[in-house]
């Protein structure tokens, strides 16, 4: 998929994101409705979902694609990766990720983005596998981080529409 094509498709998704998001205060209504759109939305997304940091575990909750590894060896592999830098890890193959866990051995290539709760604390991770090798780049790391902002943000709407005038 061309870059202009992409960022049309991740526009499209977050304009329909938008009000969704906006009919449920449930945080995990959000985080199952964003990774439901985007699987279906993004056809190179092989397996899309959240692993939840829970007492320093990673443990698979949403999710969209094959069955998945349910709890994550610590500090290994690239939902780690990204949970210990607090950043968005891209890996062009997988295969040549140091500790990859291999969930699924039709994953090519991943990317992984800490989702940060309204608070802004590191509460999830955000994974998304291809079967196709190369398959994100720069785009997906900026729409990702857009369409997991609107997740809290559609909270901090939320609560201010409840706060007495």
């Amino acid at each position: 998929m061309d870059h202009q094509t992409k960022i049309n498709k991740y526009n499209r998704i977050i304009t329909q994101l938008t009000p969704l998001l906006a009919k449920s205060s449930d945080e995990q209504a959000r985080m199952a409705s964003v990774v439901a759109l985007i699987h279906y939305k993004m056809p190179h997304f092989f397996w899309s979902g959240f692993y939840e940091l829970k007492q320093g575990r990673l443990i698979v909750k949403l999710y969209q694609g094959p069955i998945a590894c349910m709890e994550l060896p610590v500090n290994t592999g690239v939902c780690w990766a990204a949970i210990n830098s607090a950043k968005p890890v891209v890996v062009a193959n997988v295969h040549e990720f140091p500790g990859h866990i291999a969930c699924d051995s039709r994953s090519k290539s991943e990317i992984c983005i800490p989702y940060k709760n309204a608070e802004g604390l590191i509460t999830a991770v955000l994974d998304i596998d291809s079967d196709n090798f190369d398959n994100f780049d720069d785009i997906d790391v900026l729409k990702l981080c857009e369409i997991l902002e609107l997740i809290h943000s559609v909270e901090a709407f939320e609560a201010a529409k409840s706060e007495p005038a």
